[in-house]
């Protein structure tokens, strides 16, 4: 289930689920933002994430996001890390963006995170048909 999220600078930011690692949760999230060139319409995609610490403790976390254009291929667009305050949730976090021409085809974007000293987790997904967001 996706869930919508308000407080980016994309106009429409949607969230995947929710993966854990330790007391990092994060959430993938999408957007597609219009982009006027022609003769071809464009859209910016654009990878986010949400990262949660239950932890009483600040961690540094380390996340990055991958895309799916329809093809089975899974590209990297973006890495980075933040430091997450203890017991506060942050974001979402532009990890990265990749311009596509406006197709009805789906876009996907992976996201996964790793807290310092701890392992990766799963990966959170999010899905966008560019055409309609």
């Amino acid at each position: 289930m996706l869930v919508s999220v308000t407080n980016a600078n994309a106009t429409a930011v949607a969230c995947g689920g929710s993966v854990s690692s330790g007391p990092i949760g994060a959430n993938g999230c999408i957007s597609a933002e219009r982009k006027e060139v022609k003769p071809a319409p464009l859209r910016d995609i654009i990878a986010h994430v949400v990262l949660r610490n239950t932890s009483p403790h600040a961690a540094q976390v380390e996340y990055e996001a991958f895309l799916n254009d329809g093809s089975g291929n899974w590209k990297k667009i973006g890495n980075g890390r933040k430091q997450v305050p203890a017991r506060k949730t942050i974001g979402p976090v532009e990890i990265g963006s990749q311009t596509r021409i406006c197709a009805p085809h789906r876009v996907e974007i992976r996201v996964h995170v790793k807290p310092s000293g701890g392992a990766w987790s799963n990966w959170t997904n999010a899905a966008t048909s560019q055409c309609q967001t």
